[in-house]
């Protein structure tokens, strides 16, 4: 796979050390059991699989490159590069701007842009009449689009089932940048609904077998489907693509539910079932793939507690604590300096959407063990930086550094 230019700063030498030595002794990917950092009296498991994914890796670099290769231009970014606080606020340090918030919001206009400006696109994309108002504008934002090679490759996926007069089904949240971006681009093509989660597929699936009114259905999904869309007419041929950070096991639940309803309803076999509903398991994400399945080897191991690091507003880390929280008591952090010298850290609810403190997290006795890992979108350096921040409550008989050094001499 290709080898991305990213800033050093994001970099773990422990972790690079780490990663070089499983990928190596584990070339096909198939061991999806942690790594274990023994300090003696406290015991780290590093999931087999996390930090940085490919489509992350290449935005950054583009949005470095593009920075260093543009002196004294305006340099946009259409909104978060990706979610993960510590990079966005690296690249408006060096003089980017967002043209909007994370859920849309303007806040620049597009108006007092100029053909001479750039604009990145981020890696979750962007909707087709945004890149038309960019375009009319004169902005060449093909030459900086980051989007990720996996988010196009649904929106490929979409437009190939569309053609077969199939209407597509959006697993993803609402409001996120990437299921707006696929919304719109399915949307061109076909008719197109958003589900939320299994619960609103349910709700979905009674419009298809007719127990509810076609009528209630614009009530019921205002905002989320498509122009002209006809609940009587285009839910009689399906498929299923997903928001790329949404849990794996989620969508094909919610694909497998939507088959069987398709198949009880037309009376179709497997063999035939595709006459109304569209094969689509190639569109999921092997980069959420492998780390959701690598936290499902992680709670393997008996621990104390789990710390999973990433920025609060990124989708895909929301879901690694959604799987370890169901285990053990898990705390969401976004940096080292959220554990607190008093042995307490601020960590953020999801589903209540805040940061709370709790006290004395950490267990009075030897050894600790706990369980670590981050989101697609959080830097290595980030996840070294915990292990140091724990590391330094406990008598340590080994080092970072002495650690590092003996996974890098593999």
């Amino acid at each position: 796979m290709k080898q991305f230019s990213i800033p050093f700063t994001y970099r773990s030498p422990l972790i690079t050390a780490i990663k070089e030595k499983r990928k190596q002794l584990d070339k096909m990917k198939k061991d999806f059991t942690p790594t274990l950092l023994n300090f003696g009296p406290l015991q780290i498991y590093l999931a087999r699989h996390f930090g940085f994914c490919y489509g992350v890796e290449n935005a950054i670099e583009i949005a470095f490159r593009t920075i260093d290769e543009n002196p004294g231009k305006k340099i946009f970014l259409l909104s978060e590069m990706i979610h993960n606080p510590q990079v966005n606020a690296d690249l408006q340090k060096r003089g980017i701007q967002f043209l909007q918030d994370t859920y849309g919001k303007q806040l620049i206009p597009f108006e007092t842009l100029t053909k001479n400006d750039i604009v990145l696109i981020p890696a979750f994309g962007t909707t087709l009449d945004i890149e038309n108002k960019l375009s009319a504008i004169g902005i060449a934002i093909e030459k900086y689009n980051t989007t990720c090679p996996f988010v196009e490759k649904v929106w490929n996926r979409s437009e190939q089932i569309a053609q077969k007069n199939y209407t597509v089904v959006v697993h993803g949240k609402p409001v996120h940048e990437e299921t707006r971006a696929t919304f719109s681009h399915a949307a061109a093509n076909t008719a197109t609904v958003v589900v939320n989660d299994m619960n609103e597929t349910i709700q979905l699936a009674k419009y298809i077998t007719g127990e509810k009114p076609a009528s209630d259905f614009y009530v019921e999904f205002a905002g989320r489907y498509s122009e002209n869309f006809d609940a009587e007419k285009h839910l009689g041929r399906i498929g299923v693509v997903n928001q790329t950070t949404m849990l794996a096991s989620d969508t094909q639940a919610i694909a497998d539910y939507l088959k069987k309803v398709m198949m009880d309803k037309y009376n179709l076999s497997d063999s035939n079932s595709e006459e109304r509903f569209a094969d689509t398991r190639d569109t999921l994400c092997y980069a959420t793939n492998d780390n959701q399945t690598a936290v499902y080897g992680l709670l393997q191991q008996p621990a104390d507690l789990a710390i999973v690091v990433g920025g609060y507003n990124s989708s895909n880390t929301s879901h690694l604590v959604e799987l370890c929280e169901n285990a053990l008591p898990t705390y969401f952090i976004n940096n080292a300096d959220k554990i607190q010298l008093n042995r307490s850290v601020l960590h953020f609810d999801f589903h209540r959407k805040k940061e709370i403190e709790t006290i004395d997290f950490l267990p009075g006795k030897v050894p600790v063990r706990i369980l670590i890992t981050s989101g697609a979108s959080c830097p290595d350096a980030l996840v070294e930086e915990v292990i140091s921040k724990l590391a330094s409550f406990f008598q340590c008989e080994r080092s970072i550094e002495a650690l590092a050094m003996d996974f890098s001499r593999y």
